[in-house]
């Protein structure tokens, strides 16, 4: 039966339900859907756009959990139908012409197990990428078993030996020029982990590398299958790296391709060893010329394609929004990142990323005790974690391993994926209860992803076996057939083997955690696997495993060098404005506001650096780091380089560009033991089986190979994505072949990142060329915006000069001899100099390049030799310590308060605007921009993002000391209350606990069941995130929980009657306190928490003013600008009343967008209830406790912890004032 609910003009809600609706029912549902009525028909004669009928959407999965959560029974499945004809994406949506009892319905019969006689014909009608030699081998397979292969075996085989899996092309043999190659490319890579071992402690066999990190102190509750407090515990960490590409799915679906390329490296980072946690993500973007504008010649040489499924833009747009997405919901920052379009045609051959690269990285941590795999023993338990399986990737592992547009487009179609990162945080949740146990009792884990049950399951118990029982899977489409159930690519899941005794307490965790647990199978010890019914006996899949993961043949590439020469650049200097202007508006140079205004940078409150900086908090910075624990000042630094055009001219030039862009970067933190600290992750794409293409990946590999080596560095991990080609009817465009380099390492004291900021009152600027090579314009975004590659590339060529000048570099930080610093990459020198004066207004420079030996003023600003411009604390030391060490370096300039930069080489003087360039160089951020933000505030945003400089005023009576508790007197008891999809416990509860209190980990499930009633908690923070990832409105099936619980709304109402008690809700608790009417119950007319005003997530770092107030929490601030974190969708407040009826705490530094997010009534960010007791905020104060969490800080101060502590403080003495 299913119901209709809303209005027919506007939105339709269709509930699908096992039988009719009570009252009781009904009005659940309809203050489920925002008061929106019941319609009582069973059809809606009218135009409609809604999900394909074949998907239940994760927003579906939400909503009918949400009403289970609310005591409603019996509802299946909820979508949302938009009324009316319009535009929308065809891979997602589509139109109907009515909606009645028939909409969810799908006339497909689950098919049965299929016995495959023609193994070939069925390869080639479902496209599994088989060769010639692995169908021989699974006909011989078939021949010796006695009977034919079953499709879900033929399958099986196609997606665990898939490219995509196995690195058959990394494992092979290269035969070139006719010679038999020494070594294969995956021994080159192993061998930069043999010749320099250095930190590893895991590499190559598992989801991630592991290397040794520092003691470091965990912050979590006690037990984690019951409310308990948080307890501080020292551990021996490890550190993980790992970076994974979605390309393909990304080319077909961009939102979810990319999204669930986000969540399916996370769940790599949490498959480590016996589980281990992710703490912060990458991502890099890859696409053809966006084309936002008319008037850019470079992108005019090669005509647009009829592109195959997306445009470049809405590939930008809808990746970026995806990946954004899935970390925002999930609760990981994202942290650093890249973009780069290209596109070229010469000589009859078409280049361009139309197949698109969609890299997500990572970095997280691990117990060292934890951090290899134990064996699975006969007996032991497999267990599923997460979601339902879907009609989600068949064929993705083999697909991906294909051209793009090679297969037809229905079993393209396939690879469509589903996102739901609210589901995986859950099962996320539940292993890290395990993880931070005393004794994690986990054997083994492995994500779901590529491949489905199939291939992590396989993982799993390949050195024993396994039988898993079919009935036992989770299905959420019932047209699923047994094939489909085991091998579809369903994500947010991960499977794991565990000690049958053991099984009780993982079950407990995620039952709290709300996390779906599926106790499938057994380790059997008899080296099968198998799937089998236990209902039917059927058997879809029983294969030895030696069978399963096969003896194909050997992989041989045969392939000729091809030397290819690439026209070369032209110019006149007389044009210098108009290059650079050019050069400032591709999208690898450009501002990348677009993406990082929309990503959350902040959530976990370990970030101590992200991309933004400077008062003007610009997307310039050079390294992402994430502190390992809230309580030391080691952490972990991350950064990424590439550079595949560079890579066009010399393979191995890129190969050696792309380590220097990435080392480069990260060299402005400090590391612990130096350039021996940094491990690298090698992400290769490429467009391999194309003429040249082998060879030239041999020589890339092979010089990352020995530049790593060289450097006394290892590659540890990394990925490859070997068929970067599209096909056209019209013609093939290949990709050029490209290696992201993933850079990371133990970072011990955060707080001396160095910044790319100059600074007026320090020392003078230095230029150090890196690449010891002379300045070369080949490769570099110059030659792009000429529409040519260019005929040198410059590369490294002195690689011990490159690590005595990275430890050199180090040596100077350590010292704080080092005042400001940026790489240089893309856009050359000119760019370096002009972002090094951006992230301030009243910053410039003036440099002399007179003292170079090159003569051409041109390729000095434009050639991109890796290199670094560094200011100096104390020019005398720090050009002492350069001499000592025998780096080369250039005296330059320095910096003044002009606005502008002043370039000088022999008789030529050039003066540059730095406003008008850096609103140039805004420009293509303000247009992609445009493509995402509504209501015009893409143009606001471009109008004010230099005018709305962060300026502080502290208060005077602080002093930037941790708050000292008396141990002997009780600390007072808070609790942080959460909810499935809520990602910001951990940093609320350490704000809590730093300030005094014992604090209690409070889980909805907790108070549902009446394990908690709150009684003994003073002070509770209810915390931010997504739960129910949003559905319905931000915290309503939250409120609905609390509502139409009786123990929960019971421990509630009573905490909020009693007069000793406080609260505060920060962004997802501001909604929900909102929401349940907490803050104004006296108020007839309801505040509301709706969306944005830009109707996107907005993330930043603004300043806050707090008004005169009565808040018990923020009563001592008063007066003070305070810079604050803000990442959310729905933060503004709309306040129906004159402002005089409220308590307005705090207000936005400006009220003009974006220093003002949302679009709050009377600029409100903080509000209280009329006692003071009961603060509501969605400015994140729990996420700007320390001096580094801060993006931008006074000058000058060293705090331990930053004027928000004193919030939580005060809290703590109000209290102890009740108590005495």
């Amino acid at each position: 039966m299913i119901h209709f609910f809303g209005s027919q003009d506007t939105k339709i809600y269709a509930v699908q339900a096992k039988a009719e609706l009570s009252e009781e029912t009904t009005n659940k549902l309809i203050w489920l859907f925002g008061n929106q009525p019941k319609i009582e028909a069973s059809a809606i004669d009218a135009f409609f756009i809604g999900p394909r009928a074949t998907m239940i959407t994760p927003w579906s999965t939400n909503a009918v959990e949400i009403t289970q959560n609310m005591g409603i029974e019996g509802i299946i499945r909820i979508e949302e139908f938009v009324a009316g004809k319009a535009e929308f994406d065809p891979m997602l949506s589509q139109e109907y012409s009515k909606l009645d009892q028939a909409v969810y319905t799908i006339d497909i019969e689950p098919e049965d197990i299929k016995a495959i006689e023609d193994i070939q014909a069925y390869n080639e009608q479902e496209g599994l990428a088989l060769s010639e030699e692995e169908v021989e081998y699974l006909e011989s397979v078939a021949e010796r078993i006695g009977r034919p292969l079953t499709d879900s075996e033929v399958f099986g085989f196609s997606q665990v030996n898939s490219e995509h899996c196995r690195h058959k092309i990394f494992n092979g043999t290269f035969v070139i020029d006719g010679k038999t190659m020494p070594s294969s490319l995956f021994k080159m890579i192993r061998k930069t982990s043999e010749e320099n071992p250095n930190e590893i402690v895991s590499a190559y066999k598992d989801n991630v590398a592991f290397v040794k990190g520092p003691k470091a102190t965990q912050f979590a509750p006690a037990t984690a299958d019951k409310p308990d407090f948080y307890t501080e515990k020292e551990f021996d960490s490890v550190l993980s790296l790992k970076a994974e590409t979605h390309n393909f799915p990304t080319t077909v679906e961009p939102f979810n391709g990319a999204a669930t390329g986000a969540g399916g490296e996370i769940r790599d980072r949490l498959a480590g060893g016996q589980g281990s946690l992710p703490l912060a993500g990458t991502a890099v973007y890859m696409t053809a010329y966006s084309r936002l504008k008319e008037e850019r010649p470079w992108e005019d040489a090669m005509p647009a394609r009829k592109w195959l499924y997306q445009t470049p833009i809405d590939i930008l747009i809808k990746a970026s929004n995806g990946a954004s997405d899935f970390g925002n919901k999930f609760g990981q920052p994202l942290i650093a990142g890249s973009v780069l379009t290209f596109e070229h045609d010469e000589a009859g051959r078409k280049l361009g990323f139309d197949k698109v690269i969609m890299q997500a990285g990572g970095i997280g941590y691990g117990k060292k005790q934890q951090a290899l795999k134990e064996k699975p023993e006969t007996g032991d338990k497999i267990v599923i974690l997460g979601g339902d399986n879907y009609r989600i990737g068949m064929g993705g592992a083999a697909v991906s391993s294909a051209d793009t547009g090679a297969f037809s487009s229905g079993i393209e179609l396939n690879a469509i994926q589903r996102s739901n990162p609210e589901m995986q945080k859950r099962a996320a949740n539940a292993i890290r209860g395990m993880v931070e146990s005393d004794e994690n009792t986990i054997v083994s884990i492995h994500d779901h992803g590529a491949g489905g049950h199939l291939n992590c399951l396989s993982e799993l118990v390949e050195e024993t076996g396994g039988l898993i029982d079919l009935d036992k899977l989770p299905v959420g489409d019932p047209t699923l057939s047994a094939k489909e159930i085991i091998g579809n690519e369903s994500q947010e899941r991960m499977g794991l083997v565990i000690g049958a005794e053991e099984i009780k307490t993982l079950k407990t965790i995620a039952d709290r955690e709300r996390s779906p647990m599926y106790e499938v199978g057994d380790v059997t010890g008899d080296h099968r696997f198998t799937f089998k019914s236990a209902t039917t006996g059927a058997a879809p899949m029983d294969l030895a495993m030696n069978d399963m993961f096969g003896s194909s043949p050997k992989t041989v590439m045969v392939d000729s060098k091809i030397h290819r020469i690439y026209s070369d650049v032209s110019y006149s200097l007389e044009n210098f404005h108009e290059y650079l202007e050019n050069v400032l508006q591709l999208e690898a140079v450009a501002c990348k506001d677009w993406l990082t205004n929309k990503v959350d940078r902040c959530v976990g409150g370990r970030v101590a650096k992200q991309q933004c900086v400077g008062s003007l908090q610009l997307p310039l910075n050079n390294v992402g780091v994430m502190a390992l624990d809230f309580k030391s000042s080691n952490g972990i630094a991350t950064s990424i380089g590439h550079s595949p055009v560079s890579g066009l001219i010399d393979p191995v030039a890129g190969s050696k560009n792309s380590i220097a862009e990435a080392l480069t970067n990260i060299v402005w933190a400090p590391l612990e033991k130096g350039l021996k600290s940094v491990s690298l992750s090698a992400n290769w794409m490429w467009p391999c089986n194309n003429a040249g293409e082998d060879a030239r990946l041999y020589e890339a590999v092979e010089a990352v190979s020995e530049f790593a080596i060289a450097l006394g560095i290892n590659v540890p991990t990394g990925k490859d994505s070997l068929s970067m080609k599209q096909k056209y009817p019209e013609g093939d465009v290949l990709a050029p072949g490209t290696v992201i380099i993933s850079a990371a390492g133990s970072c011990d004291d955060i707080n001396r990142v160095v910044e790319p900021v100059l600074d007026a009152e320090a020392g003078s600027i230095y230029y150090l060329n890196l690449s010891q090579d002379n300045f070369k314009l080949g490769g570099s975004s110059f030659a792009q915006i000429q529409n040519k590659v260019g005929m040198e590339a410059p590369s490294i060529k002195d690689d011990a000069a490159f690590a005595t000048a990275f430890n050199t570099l180090q040596s100077l930080i350590r010292q704080d001899l080092v005042a400001a610093g940026h790489d240089v990459a893309s856009g050359g020198l000119i760019t370096t100099l002009l972002e090094l004066c951006f992230a301030e207004n009243k910053l410039g420079a003036s440099v002399d390049f007179s003292a170079f030996t090159e003569q051409d003023i041109i390729k000095i600003l434009f050639a991109e030799n890796a290199g670094v411009v560094v200011q100096a604390t104390d020019d005398a030391a720090f050009e002492a310590a350069l001499t000592e060490n025998k780096v080369e370096f250039f005296k330059v300039g320095s910096a003044n308060t002009s606005d502008e930069l002043l370039i000088k080489k022999d008789s030529v003087e050039i003066g540059l605007n730095i406003p008008s360039l850096r609103r140039k160089w805004f420009e293509t951020s303000y247009l992609l921009d445009q493509k995402q933000t509504a209501n015009g505030l893409a143009e606001d945003r471009y109008n004010n993002f230099d005018q709305q400089d962060l300026k502080f005023e502290f208060p005077k009576h602080f002093t930037g000391i941790k708050p000292t508790i008396d141990a002997s007197k009780p600390r007072p008891k808070a609790a942080i209350l959460r909810e499935k999809g809520s990602n910001s416990e951990r940093e609320m509860a350490n704000a809590m606990y730093l300030a005094g209190f014992d604090v209690k980990d409070v889980h909805m499930t907790d108070l549902i069941t009446g394990r908690e009633t709150l009684e003994d908690i003073q002070f509770i923070g209810a915390v931010g995130g997504f739960s129910n990832s949003d559905v319905l409105g931000s915290a309503k099936g939250w409120a609905g929980a609390f509502l139409y619980n009786e123990k929960a709304n019971k421990a509630l109402k009573d905490f909020f009657a009693r007069p000793d008690t406080l609260s505060v809700g920060i962004c997802n608790g501001c909604q929900l306190f909102v929401e349940l009417d907490l803050i104004n119950p006296e108020h007839n007319e309801k505040p509301k928490m709706l969306h944005n005003d830009s109707h996107k997530h907005e993330s930043g770092f603004t300043s806050v003013k707090i008004e005169k107030n009565d808040s018990v929490m923020l009563s001592t601030l008063e007066g003070a600008t305070l810079g604050v974190w803000i990442s959310h969708g729905e933060g503004k407040f709309e306040l129906p009343l004159s402002e005089k009826e409220y308590n307005i705490v705090a207000k936005y530094g400006y009220d003009a967008y974006p220093a003002n997010p949302n679009g709050s009534s009377y600029n409100t960010a903080m509000m209280t209830d009329k006692t003071g007791r009961h603060l509501v905020t969605m400015p994140h104060i729990e996420r700007s406790i320390f001096q580094w969490n801060w993006a931008n800080y006074p000058k000058g101060r060293k705090d331990e912890v930053s004027p928000w502590i004193e919030a939580f403080e005060n809290a703590r003495k109000w209290i102890e004032k009740q108590l005495t």
